[in-house]
C-alpha cells in the first residue's frame, strides 16, 4: 500500500494532523493518466491563522530557536538520513504527483533534497558574528539571529527540492516555517511532514498548509504574524508577493520566472554540446526554471545543429513516468499542456519552421507533448521572449560573440544562462557578459546545494543555496558594551 492511499491527507500544523477547518478537501490528479489519485485538505484563512500561530508559539518558547547550531545540525542530519532511508517511497510520490520520470526522482529530486538538508545541517554552527574595532571605548560585537516564522510558498514542478532549497536554511538559522505546497503537488511536503516529525523537530516548527495560491498562499502571504516570505512561482505572481510583502516590509527571497539561452559557438564540442543541449529544454518535461529553452547557435554551424537535433530529439524516450526508461514524462497538469499548445501554434502562425515534434503524444490520457525545436523565429516573437514551461525548444542562428550575447541578453529574464565553447578565454569573458545568476559552462543544470542561484531582472532576487541563503533567513544585531 503506498503513502497516497492510506495517508488521509490533512493539514499538519503544530505537530497534529488535522482537517481543514470547514472540511474542504482538493483533487490530487496523476497527470500521465489525467486521473485522479487521492484527496487532500484545502486550508482556508482560519487553517493558515492557525499554523502561523503554531509556528509563532514554537519560535517564541524556543525549543528550536533557543537550540545552538550544532543541535539544530544534528537533527537536519536526521532528516537527511530519513529521506534516504525513504527514498523510494518519496520517488515514487513525487512521479506520481508531478509525472516526473521515476528515475530522474530518484537520481535527482530525493538525493537533492537529502543532500539540502545535509549541508545545511552543517552550516548551522556557522553563524557567526563579529568583533568590530571602532576608536569608542567600548566593545562592539554583531550578533546573527533567525528571523522568526517563515512562509515557504513552492511550486509544482520541483516539490521536494524547492521546498529543501527553503525549509533547510531557515531551519537551519533556528527559524519556524510554515509550508505551503504547490495546490497540483502537496504530497511529498505531506510525507516530509511525518519525517520532520520522526527526526526530532519539535512541534510547531514546521507546518504544512495545503490548500490553493489565492486562498490559503494569499492568506499566509498577508499575515502579520510571518516574519519573511520564501517564494519560488511565476514572475507574475512574484510581483505580487513582492508588493504585499513590501506593505509589511517583510523580507522577501524570490526565485521567479526563467527563460536561459543556450550559446554554442563554432569551437565547440558538438557531441557534448548536443547531449547538454537536449538536456537543457527536455529535463523535467521542460518544465524548468533554469532549463534551456533558446538556442543560440554560430552561423557556421547552425545547419549542422539543426540536423542532428532533428535526428537526436525524437528519440528521446517519452512516456509512462514508472517506466525505468522514460526521460520525458508529461506535462505536470492539463492548464501546462494547453500553454505549450498555445505557444506551439503561435509559432507556426508566425511562419516558424517545426524542426520536430510540435503536438500532443496521445497515451492512456496522460498531459504528454512531443518535445519540439523550432527554428525560423524573429527574436522578437513572444515564443522566444516569454517563458513557455515545456518541452520546447527555439533555435536562433548568431554572427559574432557580440551578437551572441545581445540575443542572450534580450528578453526580461535572468535566471541561468550556458556557454559551449572550447576557448577558455572566451568562457569566462561571455559568462561575465551574461546577466544570469548562474552560468554553466560545456554542461547544463550543474546544482550543488554549496553553489548559490537565484535570479537578475524579472527573474526575481535573494539567493538559494550557499552561505548566502543562511544569511537571508537571518538578521544582525549589533552590540556596543561600553567599557567606561
Amino acid at each position: 500500500m503506498t503513502t497516497f492511499e492510506r495517508d488521509p491527507g490533512q493539514l499538519f500544523i503544530g505537530g497534529r494532523w488535522r482537517e481543514a477547518a470547514d472540511g474542504a478537501r482538493t483533487e490530487v490528479v496523476d497527470p500521465s493518466r489525467g486521473a485522479v489519485v487521492t484527496t487532500v485538505a484545502e486550508a482556508g484563512v482560519a487553517d493558515v491563522d492557525a499554523a502561523v500561530h503554531a509556528a509563532r508559539e514554537a519560535y517564541e518558547d524556543g525549543a528550536w530557536s533557543g537550540l545552538s547550531g550544532r543541535e539544530r545540525g544534528r537533527v537536519l542530519h536526521r532528516v537527511a538520513r530519513l529521506i534516504r532511508e525513504n527514498a523510494d517511497e518519496l520517488a515514487a510520490l513525487e512521479s506520481l504527483d508531478v509525472g516526473k520520470p521515476i528515475t530522474l526522482c530518484g537520481a535527482v529530486d530525493v538525493t537533492n533534497a537529502a543532500n539540502d538538508y545535509e549541508y545545511f545541517a552543517n552550516l548551522a554552527q556557522s553563524q557567526d558574528g563579529a568583533l568590530r574595532d571602532t576608536p569608542m571605548n567600548a566593545l562592539a560585537y554583531t550578533r546573527r539571529e533567525p528571523l522568526g516564522v517563515v512562509a515557504a510558498i513552492t511550486p509544482f514542478n520541483f516539490p521536494l527540492i524547492l521546498a529543501g532549497s527553503k525549509l533547510g536554511p531557515a531551519l537551519a538559522a533556528g527559524n519556524t516555517v510554515v509550508h505551503k505546497p504547490a495546490d497540483e503537488t502537496p504530497l511529498s511536503a505531506l510525507y516530509m511532514a511525518r519525517l520532520f516529525q520522526d527526526a526530532g523537530v519539535p512541534d510547531g516548527v514546521v507546518n504544512v498548509v495545503t490548500g490553493s495560491g489565492p486562498v490559503a498562499g494569499e492568506a499566509l502571504l498577508r499575515h502579520r504574524g510571518v516574519d519573511k516570505v520564501a517564494f519560488t512561482g511565476s514572475t507574475a505572481i512574484g510581483r505580487h508577493v513582492a508588493s504585499v510583502a513590501g506593505e509589511a516590509l517583510k523580507p522577501v527571497t524570490m526565485e521567479l520566472g526563467g527563460n536561459a539561452a543556450h550559446i554554442v559557438f563554432e569551437d565547440a564540442d558538438l557531441e557534448k554540446a548536443v547531449g547538454a543541449v537536449i538536456k537543457g529544454f527536455v529535463f523535467n518535461t521542460g518544465q524548468f526554471c533554469m532549463g534551456g529553452p533558446r538556442l543560440l547557435v554560430a552561423r557556421s554551424v547552425y545547419p549542422t545543429l539543426l540536423g542532428i537535433l532533428a535526428e537526436a530529439v525524437p528519440g528521446v524516450p517519452i512516456g509512462d513516468p514508472r517506466d525505468p526508461a522514460t526521460v520525458i514524462g508529461p506535462m505536470a497538469a492539463q492548464k501546462h499542456l494547453k500553454k505549450v499548445e498555445e505557444y506551439v501554434a503561435l509559432a507556426r502562425k508566425e511562419g516558424a519552421r517545426i524542426v520536430c515534434g510540435g503536438e500532443r503524444l496521445d497515451l492512456d490520457g496522460g498531459y504528454y507533448y512531443k518535445p519540439t525545436v523550432i527554428a525560423d523565429l524573429s527574436n522578437d516573437s513572444r515564443v522566444i521572449q516569454e517563458e513557455i514551461f515545456g518541452p520546447v525548444l527555439t533555435v536562433q542562428p548568431f554572427d559574432d560573440e557580440d551578437e551572441a550575447v545581445a540575443l542572450a541578453n534580450s528578453t526580461p529574464y535572468g535566471l541561468a544562462s550556458g556557454i559551449q565553447t572550447s576557448h577558455l578565454a572566451r568562457a569566462h569573458r561571455v559568462a561575465g557578459r551574461l546577466q544570469a545568476g548562474i552560468v554553466w559552462i560545456n554542461d547544463w543544470a550543474m546544482l550543488d546545494p554549496a553553489v548559490p542561484f537565484g535570479g537578475v531582472k524579472d527573474s526575481g532576487y535573494g539567493r538559494e543555496y550557499g552561505p548566502e541563503a543562511l544569511a537571508g533567513y537571518t538578521k544582525v544585531k549589533s552590540v556596543v558594551v561600553s567599557l567606561d
